[in-house]
């Protein structure tokens, strides 16, 4: 999927959710930014169908109706009971825990296109939905392969990249037929037809380095209409729940509460003039400790094993280039 059309259906997204209105396809065309590229009405026409064909397979509620009997030609929306999750409940160090992954991403430019959507919509005279709670909130960003992943599953090309197993430094190049991206226990997979291994693989993006790239004729992919993808994924966890590694860090005095309380202070060690303890801690998933332990930044150093401490700086890499 191109980054147009992905602003372009988040700002769709946007306008639908943010008024008690049905919207007409013409006046979507006016309101929401990356319609008005479409040179015809031809080509508009052909672009919101598959919008709308987009955010069904999505599972996003779209609905049809006309605001009042006067109404000639009918109109969309999303309705706000049918998309928005119901009520949670979280302990104190839970929200804390939410808190904090808020302030730690955020994405400037779908901001400013969810701002812009909004912008428009009053500009318009679109009444917005004001006292709702803020449903989109545009502060997750996905891995790098992405984006390739989802074009190639819709051109129905085959891909090629560099991908790293779990508790492995070593990258191997892999060609799969991808059958869908989705995401499982907040991390994303791409499911598909492992060519190298000629069976069905997931293999998960953050694994992924370097350029996803197409191979082959477009159309010439298709997914098996009996494959479930989540259900694939799920199946395929790790069941073992043994652990796998013991991890050696170093936490600076005063800091990194959480990763203490999970781990055992064997030592004392002094980093570029940080007086901090070394403590071990055994991992049950190695690539999950590494998001674990990036998420404290300077804070905490791996000190063993080499997989982990390489892991944990790329992962820091990612979010100063960010």
């Amino acid at each position: 999927m191109s980054t147009a059309r992905a602003e372009r259906l988040v700002n769709l997204v946007l306008a639908l959710l943010s008024t008690r209105q049905y919207l007409t396809a013409e006046r979507i065309r006016g309101i929401v930014p990356g319609y008005a590229d479409a040179a015809t009405d031809e080509a508009f026409s052909r672009m919101f169908e598959r919008d709308k064909t987009e955010l069904r397979e999505l599972g996003i509620p779209l609905e049809t109706g006309r605001n009042s009997s006067f109404d000639t030609v009918e109109g969309y929306r999303i309705a706000r009971r049918d998309y928005e999750l119901g009520d949670i409940d979280l302990a104190p160090d839970e929200a804390t825990a939410v808190g904090l992954a808020v302030r730690l991403w955020d994405s400037p430019e779908l901001t400013g296109q969810a701002n812009g959507a909004l912008v428009k919509l009053r500009a318009a005279g679109v009444e917005v939905d004001a006292g709702a709670q803020t449903v989109v909130e545009p502060r997750v960003r996905t891995e790098t392969a992405f984006a390739p992943l989802v074009a190639a599953v819709q051109e129905g090309r085959a891909v090629r990249f560099e991908y790293r197993r779990a508790g492995s430094a070593e990258r191997r190049t892999r060609t799969m037929e991808p059958w869908g991206v989705v995401s499982w226990k907040a991390r994303w997979y791409v499911v598909g037809h492992d060519r190298d291994r000629d069976a069905p693989r997931c293999f998960r993006l953050s694994r992924i380095s370097g350029e996803v790239r197409a191979v082959g004729k477009p159309g010439a992919v298709r997914k098996p209409a009996e494959v479930n993808l989540l259900e694939f994924v799920a199946g395929t966890g790790q069941q073992d729940l043994a652990p796998v590694a013991t991890a050696r860090l170093w936490i600076a005095d005063g800091r990194a509460a959480g990763v203490r309380r999970r781990v055992t202070l064997v030592d004392r060690l002094t980093v570029a003039g940080v007086p901090g303890d070394v403590g071990e801690v055994e991992l049950y998933s190695p690539e999950g400790a590494a998001d674990w332990i990036a998420g404290h930044g300077p804070d905490v150093l791996v000190l063993e094993p080499d997989v982990l401490a390489k892991a944990v700086q790329d992962r820091l890499e990612q979010v100063e280039k960010s």
